[in-house]
């Protein structure tokens, strides 16, 4: 069948049709496009233009620390300056440009015609925009945060101004984009691999992003609830972190830092999965140790959660603790250790090319081994002791995080640009850039080992001249500057015009993946048809799948709908299970952005009305989106996919792309939920007088009421949908009606349980506590009842019926979620606090 002649006429009449359904949105309207290949360029340029303004907050630190007593900036611009060059690069550059390339790439490499929700990547880079901008723009205000960017309380939670609030808000926008761009990756990974593309035969790159997706997932939850609480003190004066009313700034320190350590692996496991894509492409063969490298990498995501009080070593824990995190901080050196060893045994055996990206490739594993050398001496408590937030830690961070990203990034965008603009980059340029960033990286960062170890404190705006760290710091300013020429070089090479340029040849380096089946030009529809996959290299292994898959031989060659599609398949064997329809341009996805923003930034400002008023029109906008372009009753139950394969071209449940998104994202809420659990726990045994003695307890009897009625809401949703697929409509409308009055009595009868027994959150951090717990159930209430509403309005007006009800599926989902979630969060507000 693969063999088999294409009759020219219908191969040119099928391309022409795939052309006009993918054909990019022209003039102003091309903002509009959710294409990957659009959403990912303007996320990976927006994130790179974000790092150049970070690199010079740094390079104007570098030039006040040149020099003892300088007094080129002031101490605050000082500390604004630094609290935004660590906040941009962390949350700006480093987790964002991940997903941006993510984004960009993951479809090509799953022979994939698009990411599953397309228009979910689109609002996601306009938040990151509006937030980025929001955030690091209040620099230019002399506005922006001052208190480091960890923002440890009480002096971030005391802190004047708006800066705190600009960064909590702020952030927390950019943290919701990131979980929401996590989720789709992780459901692209899972659900869009072209048929035959087992588990065991997912490209590297895919493993790595389902496991950063998944460290997405269950790390910035928490700094999420951290941000919640945090923004409760600022804004209520609720005490999570005031010891006088029986707060803790500990807690902060726990919650971030269960963040902060995991976002070091966040950040470097992208940059190796970048060099897994090139090492075997420099080396001619096939990486060595595939299963091992796929286990470690699983192996450091998982160990990565266990080290976050590696950064809290001098906070006076107990013994016992330190010793437990410290042999965990050096465990996870071995199965980091198992993945560049693989590389190098790839180099080893192979015929090496040692093609442009390759030299950035070999400069960041030299880097990052250094790095890495420095982390296991931190990771010893005694020497922790001596060198804690003394320049030694900025040298380790930085030679661990430029080694473990800035190096990959660049060597990958070297690797992957003829793929991006079917233009190569200059080879003379990219050696400079190499050279002098190298060079100037190692001449601004090594002398800060010693500067550290001769005892400068981190975050100090100018020193003595008599302390003897002059020439250091002189050095390392001008390796600083150094690394700024070549990172110019860099910039300009990617950004120059090259409309003269001819187009690069389909594979220039010889890759054996398959988003090297591009075709020169991009005629936009990503692959010309979804191959059938049976081996990790199809470009190496099968000589003749390119040429098929151009002639339309494999699956969804042709698009007589008029519709976008790309092949869905199970999450373990890739048997194709669906033919999914994915979105096209829409403004809508800017517009709930800006509603978005706008129900974020206003309360930085305690501007609240006009929050509320952005938060509604963000969710009627959203509701809008959803409800004109998912979970569509197609125009026939089945599609010829092509090679003789019939598919249905709507599912439910479990085949579905949006039920894996509900149940990814359902994990990350649930993780917040349990950290607000776990301060509960925190401040009952960090606290005396967690509860205090007499205190009042939430109403028990309206308490289990409230427990009842969130389960009889949830049980009306659950058969409200095995009633529907059985044709009883009636009835399901009357379930989905009456589900979200029970939910709704519920959380009134929540509120009361606080309420009357007069447990003011302002007065102890217990009842704010509780109070927390309260005001998170019934967000959640609220957003499980906006979800039956949707359903029933579905019902009515047609958009879910027994045959076609996806919605309902993923609604009776999330209330699964919420009502473990309600329970436990009842018997922690009304039970705990009486068995305590």
């Amino acid at each position: 069948m693969l063999n088999a002649p294409v009759d020219p006429a219908v191969a040119k009449a099928q391309e022409k049709r795939l052309r006009a359904v993918w054909k990019q949105p022209q003039g102003w309207r091309y903002w509009s496009a959710v294409n990957n290949s659009e959403v990912g360029a303007w996320y990976s340029l927006t994130a790179f233009a974000f790092m150049l303004a970070a690199g010079v907050l740094a390079l104007l630190m570098r030039v006040q620390l040149a020099v003892p007593d300088n007094d080129f900036i002031s101490a605050d611009r000082f500390n604004q300056f630094f609290t935004m060059h660590g906040s941009a690069m962390m949350f700006l550059f480093a987790v964002p440009m991940f997903e941006a390339i993510s984004i960009l790439l993951l479809p090509a490499f799953l022979g994939a015609r698009d990411m599953p929700f397309p228009r979910l990547s689109a609002y996601g880079y306009w938040s990151f925009l509006i937030g980025g901008i929001f955030v690091l723009g209040s620099v230019l205000f002399d506005v922006a945060p001052n208190s480091g960017w960890f923002m440890y309380p009480p002096l971030a939670t005391e802190a004047e101004g708006p800066g705190s609030d600009i960064w909590l808000l702020g952030l927390s926008f950019i943290e919701v984009a990131s979980i929401a761009a996590a989720v789709e990756l992780i459901v692209g990974v899972i659900k869009c691999r072209p048929p035959g593309m087992r588990i065991n035969l997912m490209p590297l790159y895919a493993w790595y992003v389902l496991v950063v997706g998944g460290m997405i997932l269950f790390a910035f939850p928490p700094l999420i609830a951290g941000d919640f609480l945090f923004e409760m003190q600022r804004s209520f004066d609720w005490p999570f972190f005031d010891p006088e009313r029986g707060g803790d700034p500990m807690l902060w320190q726990h919650l971030f830092w269960i963040f902060g350590h995991p976002e070091v692996y966040i950040i470097f496991l992208p940059s190796i999965a970048i060099a897994a894509m090139v090492v075997p492409t420099a080396a001619r063969r096939p990486i060595t140790g595939y299963s091992w490298i796929v286990l470690s990498a699983v192996g450091t995501g998982f160990l990565s959660f266990g080290l976050w009080v590696h950064h809290m070593f001098a906070t006076g824990l107990p013994s016992l603790s330190l010793g437990f995190f410290s042999a965990a901080s050096e465990a996870v050196v071995i199965p980091t250790g198992v993945q560049l060893f693989a590389f190098v045994a790839t180099l080893m055996v192979g015929r090496v090319k040692m093609i442009l990206p390759m030299l950035w490739i070999a400069g960041a594993l030299a880097i990052f081994t250094a790095g890495g050398l420095t982390g296991i001496m931190v990771a010893v408590a005694p020497f922790d002791w001596q060198v804690h937030d003394t320049y030694f830690i900025v040298a380790h961070l930085h030679y661990t995080l430029f080694g473990g990203m800035i190096f990959p990034i660049i060597g990958g965008v070297y690797y992957f640009y003829p793929f991006i603009t079917k233009k190569k980059m200059s080879d003379r340029l990219g050696r400079w850039a190499f050279w002098l960033m190298f060079t100037g990286f190692n001449l601004c960062f090594l002398p800060m080992h010693v500067t550290g170890l001769q005892g400068m404190p981190r975050r100090v705006f100018t020193y003595p001249e008599e302390l003897g760290w002059n020439a250091l710091n002189m050095v390392s300013t001008i390796g600083a500057f150094v690394t700024a020429a070549g990172v110019l070089v860099f910039a300009w090479d990617l950004l120059r015009p090259k409309s003269r340029q001819p187009l690069t040849e389909r594979n220039p380096w010889g890759g054996g993946t398959l988003e090297w089946a591009h075709d020169v030009p991009d005629p936009g529809w990503g692959a010309r048809s979804v191959p059938y996959i049976t081996s990790r290299y199809p470009l190496w292994d099968e000589p003749e799948l390119v040429g098929r898959m151009d002639a339309g031989r494999f699956y969804i060659p042709d698009a007589p709908e008029g519709k976008r599609e790309t092949i869905v398949t199970s999450a373990v064997d890739a048997v194709p299970q669906h033919v999914a329809r994915v979105t096209g341009p829409a403004w809508c996805t800017i517009v709930a952005a800006v509603f978005t923003g706008g129900a974020f930034i206003f309360p930085t400002f305690h501007w609240y009305p006009p929050a509320i008023v952005c938060g509604v029109l963000a969710v009627a906008t959203v509701l809008y989106w959803l409800w004109t372009s998912t979970a569509q009753i197609p125009e026939a139950p089945m599609k010829d996919a092509g090679l003789g394969l019939r598919l249905p071209t709507y599912v439910s449940g479990a085949k579905a792309p949006g039920w894996w998104a509900v149940f990814i994202t359902m994990l990350g809420d649930s993780t917040a939920f349990a950290s607000l659990v776990f301060g509960v726990f925190f401040y009952w045994t960090a606290r005396p007088d967690f509860p205090p003695e007499g205190a009042d307890h939430a109403n028990l009897a309206l308490a289990a009421l409230a427990a009842a009625l969130i389960a009889a809401s949830w049980g009306a949703t659950r058969i409200s949908r095995s009633q529907n697929r059985r044709g009883n409509v009636a009835r399901t409308r009357l379930l989905l009606a009456a589900a979200p009055v029970l939910a709704l009595a519920s959380a009134t009868s929540l509120v009361g349980a606080v309420w009357l027994p007069d447990m003011d959150p302002v007065s102890h951090v217990y009842p704010a506590m509780m109070w927390a717990l309260v005001v998170w159930f019934c967000a959640h209430v609220l957003l499980g009842v906006i979800m039956q509403g949707y359903c029933l309005a579905g019902s009515v007006f047609g958009k879910l019926t027994p045959r076609y009800d996806a919605d309902l599926w993923n609604t009776a989902l999330f209330w699964h979620f919420k009502l473990v979630m309600g329970l436990v969060g009842i018997a922690v507000i009304a039970l705990l606090p009486r068995m305590l």
